[in-house]
């Protein structure tokens, strides 16, 4: 979501001077292979040839749509996999945006898939820099409804927003309370956009399309003040639509329930938050699990209990932290409550259980970046993004499949992994999964006895 210079800059901040060995045992990085016994690879697909082989991925809920989205920076812009057989993934569509080798920028980010009526669609975010071509081109939406016939996929739309070239560097798709699927998009500007995506795949006039923006109150000083990421999740507890959202300067959490008039609820800000890049909630809103992407800091766990209940306006104090190794920087995660799963860089899959958050316990984990430290993403186009003093290489995005808890992971360096871990056969709690058919009210009204913590 921010411009690319933006994200370059945010990208060098990752190399810092080494800190003092506290004698913490961990292994050398070129012993980084392999993983616990919890953790089974059920597949490996190498995605591309060159360098940098994947960035976010997502994978379908429905049982009887087995199907995995792969995007690929600007070597592929999106690649879906038939997983039905978990062994043996078949690649059976790719597609690259018109005439690549003139545009320039960080290319395909992130993909989300959603349905609307009895019809499926994949949605791809882009980033290109200005003077590129398609500069302001924010995502492209697919109909996949005909998978897995690869002829049967057509573009349907394309977003663009000519007010802040620089393309959507993250998104989320969430079924509001008010029937509406929505799409909210990171912009270099201080705000998040939200898209009535019936109106997007409907076509017509691309003005009606935007329905609403959601501020970022917590710029951080000398750049756009733009999110980086956000959760939306509908709240049992409180009924209401939140969002959690991430971006340069803390977090912020707004009550858009009503998407015209989006209501502050509080922030999480403070010393070390300025570059606030995920958040994720608990089923019940009252845990929160954070990244701040620079090398060496945890993944910080938040009570927000007194928030969410509007007793304060700002969070500032964790109750916990974890990471995988102190020497790196954990990424992407998602929550399947108690269990994180995070794309972890150089660490991989990492899996930890917060079933008491003060005390956040590892339970599972897996390598696969097989790189050497400190040689990850950054620099220029010219010199292929490669810098000498960043860890933000190896695992990139994590999604799981709720109905058999399978794990799909990808990685920049490797690709395309699956997995499974003992003791999560599936989850029917809230997440990020959306109920396309039924909505978030109904969704959490069926799982509410799953969601309850320890």
């Amino acid at each position: 979501m921010r411009a690319l210079f933006v994200i370059a800059a945010v990208l060098g901040i990752a190399g810092v001077a080494p800190a003092q060995d506290p004698g913490v045992a961990v292994p050398h990085f070129d012993q980084k292979r392999g993983g616990s016994e919890k953790i089974h690879v059920m597949h490996h697909v190498v995605t591309h040839p060159g360098a940098w082989k994947a960035a976010d991925i997502e994978i379908e809920q429905d049982r009887n749509r087995p199907y995995v989205y792969v995007s690929g920076f600007t070597n592929f812009d999106a690649q879906i996999y038939d997983i039905r057989d978990v062994s043996n993934p078949k690649k059976i569509f790719d597609w690259t945006i018109e005439n690549p080798e003139l545009h320039r920028g960080i290319g395909a980010m992130d993909g989300k898939y959603f349905k609307i009526g009895d019809r499926y669609y994949y949605a791809q975010s882009y980033q290109f820099m200005q003077g590129s071509p398609d500069q302001d081109l924010g995502a492209v939406i697919f109909d996949v409804t005909g998978l897995p016939d690869p002829a049967s996929v057509k573009v349907v739309a394309r977003i663009r927003y000519p007010q802040a070239p620089g393309g959507f560097h993250n998104s989320f798709v969430y079924k509001h309370s008010d029937g509406r699927t929505l799409y909210f998009a990171t912009v270099n500007q201080q705000q998040a956009l939200v898209y009535d995506l019936a109106k997007v795949v409907k076509g017509g006039d691309p003005s009606t399309w935007l329905v609403g923006t959601v501020p970022n109150p917590t710029p951080f000083k000398g750049f756009a003040g733009s999110y980086h990421d956000f959760y939306i999740a509908w709240d049992p507890g409180r009924q209401r639509d939140v969002f959690y959202g991430a971006g340069l300067g803390g977090y912020s959490v707004w009550d858009i329930t009503h998407i015209d008039a989006p209501k502050q609820l509080f922030t999480i800000t403070g010393l070390g938050l300025d570059i606030a890049h995920t958040i994720t909630p608990s089923p019940d809103g009252n845990t929160a699990v954070t990244e701040t992407e620079y090398q060496y800091t945890p993944l910080r766990v938040w009570d927000l209990t007194d928030a969410q209940a509007g007793k304060m306006k700002n969070v500032d104090i964790p109750i916990s932290a974890w990471t995988a190794d102190w020497r790196d920087l954990s990424h992407n995660h998602e929550v399947r409550w108690p269990y994180v799963f995070v794309s972890a860089y150089e660490d991989g899959l990492q899996v930890f259980d917060l079933t008491d958050p003060k005390h956040p316990k590892t339970d599972g984990y897996y390598y696969t970046c097989e790189c050497e430290h400190e040689h990850g993403f950054g620099g220029t186009p010219d010199n292929g993004w490669q810098a000498t003093n960043s860890v933000e290489q190896g695992a990139f995005g994590v999604d799981v499949r709720n109905y058999d808890g399978l794990i799909v992971l990808s990685d920049m360096r490797t690709g395309l992994w699956l997995f499974k871990m003992d003791g999560f056969n599936g989850y029917t709690g809230v997440s990020s999964v959306q109920d396309f058919d039924r909505g978030p009210v109904a969704a959490a009204k069926a799982v509410v006895p799953d969601d309850t913590r320890p």
